[in-house]
């Protein structure tokens, strides 16, 4: 399945919030610097769902706060 996403990085707590049956926003410690964010997220995901990180892959926005 493929998900809106909202990133929040930089907040001082990580959680997910689901705002519709197919857009998350996901607020995460992790800077948006070197790609940080992205494996942040990519790991919180993994957790939230409950698949492996190898089976999560962000297909547009990879430097935007908005992602596919």
């Amino acid at each position: 399945s493929k998900y809106q996403i909202t990133v929040k990085p930089g907040s001082s707590q990580e959680k997910i919030i689901e705002t519709a049956p197919d857009r998350l926003i996901v607020y995460l410690h992790a800077q948006p610097h070197d790609g940080a964010a992205n494996t942040a997220l990519i790991k919180l995901l993994s957790k939230y769902f409950k698949i492996p990180k190898t089976s999560i892959t962000i297909v547009h926005g990879a430097k935007s706060h908005t992602k596919l």
